[in-house]
């Protein structure tokens, strides 16, 4: 054989072994990033070659499917999609599914291997889908859902003693049915992200925005566990106005004529007293108050319920001045209405936070429990009980005598705490309006925490405020967890 020809064989030869090589790679090492990519065509086929499992609330399906006439057989449907889209998030064939949805797809597909029976592992058949059950109280989801009406705006609703979070409500919302068919999503897709609403940011786990006076409750608790004062009737050091150290500066009150000079901590927070907690803050320094707000929750970056919540943030590197404006939750301090929720669920509940969750079980086909997530008691201390004794008080006083009136309930005991957020450069921009609160049913012993945030309504700027815009709509929420 001459040497060309030989060279050409081993050439020849030598390729052959490359593309087994390749091919051997492709199919046990690539093979299954290749089949779980998300533009596989057969990934989205087998997803919905049947129907999917269903998101239950209160023992009724809040989605179910519908069969088309393309390869992609069935598709995701919705009832009352608007009102609870901030819950199921979307299953879309053309999108990666979202909130609920995107947590448990692989049960709510029968890909979860829990699913499986003997039989189908010896057939390769799916699996029957399972299905997910909220802790979501309808009547309160409504609620709020009809009290924030036109507003944009968020709120959340906890069982304090369970951590059950009985509603998330975020407005304006969206249909997720509409983004559910391969064939018209993209359309869909192009007009929700275009609208400067931005009905698809979850305004209630996933946009922190300064929460204002609500964040003085954080400063309270912080000022009575480090024994700065004794009780919420101890007159505090608190000049009115308070210049903010190294500045020029007054932090002044909203109401000029309000008794805030020295006032204690029950009056300064039944008047909203800026000077108060703004020198609350400063005389505790802000490392003090920061480990305060991180026992409620906040700088947490692994938050979920089990949909991750945006962390709510109480900044590092202060000067004096800047503690001194986030003790009245302002600089860089920005909370969601799941973390003020929480800060009020957690003094309701005598100090101890339960962790907030809003999936109760995950079934199989048949109902059988996969997983109960009412069973844990996933608890730790806050504040001491007299620390929290003291702070429902308090808040007590803000309901029945201070700024949070409008949520008064016959039949309960209410206690809140009101705040108006500064927005923009100067106070430029509509203010924010937040509402927390608690209330304790006086027959039935039932309980619940509320937090409302109001980003934008129809509302004359004089006229924003915690207790005319969004304590109406705590409210609302409370009377329905209630009843």
């Amino acid at each position: 054989m001459n040497k060309t020809i030989r060279r050409a064989s081993v050439f020849a030869l030598l390729l052959v072994l490359a593309l087994l090589v390749r091919a051997t790679w492709v199919q046990f090492y690539d093979g299954k990033a290749l089949a779980d990519d998300n533009d596989n065509r057969r990934n989205a086929i087998q997803t919905y070659s049947q129907p999917l499992g269903n998101i239950i609330v209160a023992g009724n399906a809040i989605t179910g499917s519908t069969r088309t006439t393309g390869d992609l057989a069935y598709k995701r449907t919705y009832t009352d999609g608007r009102l609870y889209a901030p819950v199921t998030g979307y299953a879309s064939q053309a999108y990666a599914p979202t909130q609920l949805e995107g947590i448990y797809k692989d049960l709510l597909n029968g890909t979860d291997s829990r699913l499986k029976t003997v039989m189908d592992t010896l057939t390769g058949k799916r699996a029957d889908p399972g299905n997910v059950l909220t802790t979501i109280d309808p009547d309160v989801q409504k609620a709020a859902y009809r009290a924030l009406g036109g507003k944009k705006g968020g709120a959340v609703a906890i069982d304090p003693k369970t951590g059950k979070i009985l509603a998330v409500v975020s407005t304006p919302s969206y249909d997720p049915s509409a983004l559910t068919d391969a064939n018209t999503a993209g359309t869909a897709w192009a007009r929700l992200n275009g609208d400067a609403d931005k009905p698809l940011t979850n305004r209630a786990l996933r946009q922190p925005l300064p929460p204002g006076s609500t964040f003085k409750l954080v400063v309270a608790a912080a000022a009575l566990e480090d024994g700065l004062y004794k009780n919420v009737d101890e007159p505090t050091d608190s000049p009115d106005p308070y210049v903010l150290p190294g500045t020029v500066r007054p932090l002044t009150n909203e109401n000029k004529s309000a008794p805030c000079r020295n006032a204690p901590i029950r009056r300064a927070l039944q008047y909203s007293c800026n000077n108060v907690f703004g020198h609350m803050a400063v005389q505790l320094g802000q490392d003090k108050v920061k480990a305060m707000a991180e026992k409620f929750g906040f700088n947490d970056d692994s938050q979920d319920v089990p949909v991750r919540a945006y962390p709510s943030v109480y900044p590092s590197g202060m000067d004096k001045a800047q503690t001194g404006l986030s003790g009245i939750g302002q600089f860089d301090v920005t909370a969601t209405p799941l973390q003020m929720a929480m800060v009020s669920a957690a003094i309701a509940n005598g100090g101890k936070l339960v962790s907030p969750h809003m999936v109760s079980q995950i079934t199989d086909s048949g109902g059988d429990v996969l997983q109960n997530y009412d069973d844990s008691t996933d608890d730790k201390e806050i504040v001491s009980s007299s620390t929290a004794e003291q702070l429902q008080s308090a808040m007590e006083t803000v309901v029945k005598e201070g700024t949070g009136t409008n949520a008064l309930i016959d039949g309960a005991t209410v206690g809140g705490k009101t705040g108006t957020a500064q927005h923009g450069e100067n106070n430029s921009k509509t203010p924010y309006a937040w509402f927390t609160s608690f209330a304790k049913s006086d027959s039935n012993g039932k309980e619940v925490a509320v937090a409302v945030m109001v980003e934008q309504s129809d509302a004359a700027r004089s006229e924003v405020s915690g207790n005319g815009l969004a304590a109406p709509v705590a409210r609302a929420m409370m009377q329905a967890a209630l009843k």
